[in-house]
């Protein structure tokens, strides 16, 4: 089963945000806005990047097998997720 983790880009973006809009603390030589900023793009890029790699190893492959019984045709259907 593939699925994408949503959990740590969205905890990273909540923390840029954060140091973004919320923190009004000056610190000597560190700009928080900008690293705010930062972990936004940090995270968004990451989330995009899951969802492209994990979306290329999706396939489903389906086999279909027909045999002719006395009563009827009975169909077998097997599919496989990979």
């Amino acid at each position: 089963m593939n699925y994408v983790n949503i959990g740590g880009p969205i905890a990273l973006g909540i923390l840029g945000a954060v140091l973004a809009f919320a923190v009004s603390d000056i610190i000597e030589g560190v700009d928080l806005t900008a690293i705010g900023y930062i972990l936004i793009v940090g995270a968004l890029i990451w989330l995009l990047l899951g969802l492209v790699f994990n979306s290329r190893g999706r396939s489903v492959s389906t086999a279909e097998h027909r045999t002719q019984t006395p009563t009827g045709e009975h169909i077998e259907r097997e599919t496989r997720e990979g």
